[in-house]
């Protein structure tokens, strides 16, 4: 098989990984293509395994860029969240991979408080299923310090773990609920579909108004989300409009005003009820997710 070929058959694999581990749809495409230019640049004779080799190409170079970006994580205005991706229909990129839960927002955030190499094993072990092998080989580690590492991952990961419940049908039944009573400004009916416990976080990444801090309780997600609907959705109507679709596998309202996609809001759903609202507002984290909507029409 053509080097081409293969690679282009393995890139939504390779996306997947890149993605998951560095959280942004724009560097992961950034990654995979310089994947592409080392792998096709080295002589197939020497390339025993062309999908581990590529793996290995596409891990490595994501460890590279996690250990250069730390500092500038640490210093980010307000809370950050992973850039989003459409996954609705044909249009995502990860459709491969199976374990839709190790795609959300808030996993991906999840895998933030893993060590870079911590990430690279828990990765490849549960959202790819490489054996403790194949990821010794790839990170240039033992097969112990593989198990050790996959260890402390899921022990860190295991509290927090997101989960999707219901069906697609459902969460967007509740989704299209929500909306409305957003939309129209019902406390009380708001009220009704957020759990006590729910949680707002949102990412303007200090280019644009967003609150700067998490916002935790039903009582403070309520009050926040009237006043959107006082502000921001006033803008609504003749100027602008309002998508329900799908992003990181859980449903989404998407944004614009004057044609301009202006934010994105993921809803997580749990038994019935919206645990979790993330709004990405960041210009630099819309462009990928607008490029996918411009591809559809």
């Amino acid at each position: 098989m053509e080097s081409t070929e293969f690679f282009d058959r393995h890139r939504p694999l390779l996306f997947s990984i890149a993605y998951r581990m560095l959280g942004s749809a724009s560097d992961a495409e950034d990654v995979v293509q310089d994947a592409w230019m080392r792998f096709s640049g080295t002589d197939p004779a020497a390339i025993r395994s062309p999908k581990s080799f590529a793996t290995t190409i596409v891990t490595r170079l994501c460890l590279d860029r996690l250990k250069s970006a730390r500092a500038t994580r640490e210093e980010y205005i307000g809370p950050w969240l992973p850039e989003p991706v459409l996954t609705a229909g044909s249009e995502a990129p990860d459709e491969i991979v199976q374990r839709a839960e190790s795609v959300t927002l808030a996993f991906l955030v999840l895998l933030e408080t893993l060590s870079p190499e911590e990430r690279a094993v828990f990765i490849l072990k549960e959202a790819c299923d490489c054996s403790h092998g194949e990821i010794a080989e790839t990170l240039g580690i033992t097969v112990d310090s593989s198990r050790q590492l996959l260890h402390r991952a899921k022990e860190r990961v295991a509290a927090g773990r997101s989960r999707l419940t219901g069906t697609t049908a459902s969460r967007r039944r509740i989704a299209s609920r929500f909306a409305h009573a957003l939309l129209s400004g019902d406390d009380a009916a708001l009220r009704g579909l957020l759990a006590a416990d729910v949680g707002l976080w949102t990412d303007g990444g200090g280019k644009v108004l967003a609150a700067r801090r998490p916002l935790i309780g039903r009582d403070e997600v309520v009050k926040f989300l009237v006043g959107l609907h006082r502000t921001a959705f006033a803008r609504v109507g003749p100027r602008g409009s309002l998508e329900i679709s799908e992003v990181n596998k859980e449903p989404a309202f998407l944004m614009r005003v004057e044609k301009q996609l202006d934010s994105v809001y993921v809803i997580s759903i749990d038994d019935e009820v919206i645990s979790g609202m993330r709004i990405i507002r960041n210009p630099d984290k819309l462009a990928y997710i607008d490029q996918q909507l411009a591809s559809r029409h």
